[in-house]
């Protein structure tokens, strides 16, 4: 079964409430509000909107540290998102995840995870439980383009390729590694070669377009429901703030900052739905109003939320 066509705007929409979103928790972050770590999204947008417009609600997704575009791409609520980051009981975590944290698993999002690459061979893990249970589903495996030198990616790609796994690795190279560019990191000119040593397709990606994202994505999903195998896409985009609150991003220059903000997904998205008769400015900032509604929204649900009691502290931690 393959997915039905999403609307264009409304995942224009959906990429307007990531960014407003995103705002949102910066500026409640600096409030200090919100604690630890916080990890946004702005610029990357496309990717994941792309993605899920590619693929059914039903399908898995996992994704690393940078996850609250994921939860709200799959359709967990703002308010949710937001209490979560406050830490409150209302969160899609029960507020003991945070920022980096989030799941829901009545979307089949399963997370949120801290440790570099170490969610690539749990997503491996729900693709073969697809694949075991004759299931029609693949599972979009998100990561950093800092997680491919890491051990636990390459142990999953192997026994992705061994086992023929519905899975779709999905590098979101921004070409930082927190604060590392790609080039003094990787060996490789492109990441997506890592891929062709464990004989598994691979494709590169423009990550600021979103329909290119999503036909390519689309592409590669058909495939693998007709008969079941691992793919790679190396999703070239650029994240415009610090890898996390507390970066200044001082190894970027200016130059480099403003070119790639002249290549805005959602500007881009905007730009080609206006010149094809489907999209005017009226409509475009009723849109925009309506997702900065949203995002103050979820903040004040989160203000109110009940924190969650001190007797939880404890019920999901272990000895043996």
């Amino acid at each position: 079964m393959q997915p039905a066509e999403r609307d264009e705007v409304e995942m224009l929409s959906l990429m307007l409430l990531i960014r407003r979103f995103e705002e949102r928790a910066s500026q409640q972050y600096q409030a200090q509000k919100i604690g630890g770590f916080c990890h946004l999204y702005i610029g990357q947008e496309a990717v994941v909107v792309g993605a899920v417009a590619a693929t059914r609600d039903d399908d898995y997704l996992i994704t690393a540290y940078r996850d609250h575009a994921h939860a709200l791409a799959r359709g967990t609520s703002p308010d949710a998102c937001m209490a979560e980051l406050f830490g409150k009981e209302t969160g899609c975590s029960k507020g003991l995840g945070g920022s980096m944290h989030y799941f829901d698993k009545a979307r089949h999002m399963y997370g949120g995870h801290a440790i570099v690459g170490a969610h690539v061979p749990l997503a491996c893990g729900l693709a073969f439980a697809c694949k075991y249970r004759k299931e029609d589903r693949v599972t979009l495996c998100f990561f950093g383009d800092g997680a491919i030198n890491q051990g636990a990616f390459h142990e999953a790609l192997n026994l992705a390729a061994l086992y023929k796994l519905p899975i779709v690795f999905i590098c979101e190279n921004n070409l930082f590694a927190m604060g590392t560019s790609v080039k003094r990191s990787t060996s490789l000119k492109q990441i997506v070669d890592r891929a062709e040593g464990y004989d598994i397709p691979g494709e590169i990606v423009d990550g600021m377009n979103f329909r290119e994202v999503r036909d390519k994505l689309k592409e590669v999903v058909t495939s693998i429901r007709k008969e079941p195998h691992p793919a790679f896409m190396e999703v070239r985009t650029y994240r415009y703030r610090g890898h996390s609150m507390s970066d200044p991003a001082s190894y970027r220059t200016k130059d480099e900052l403003e070119k790639y903000r002249l290549d805005d997904p959602i500007i881009r998205l905007r730009a080609q739905l206006t010149r094809e008769g489907k999209l005017t400015n009226e409509q475009f900032d009723n849109i925009d109003k309506q997702a900065k509604q949203t995002a103050n929204d979820s903040v004040k649900f989160a203000e109110e939320s009940p924190e969650p009691p001190l007797e939880k502290l404890y019920d999901y931690t272990y000895v043996s």
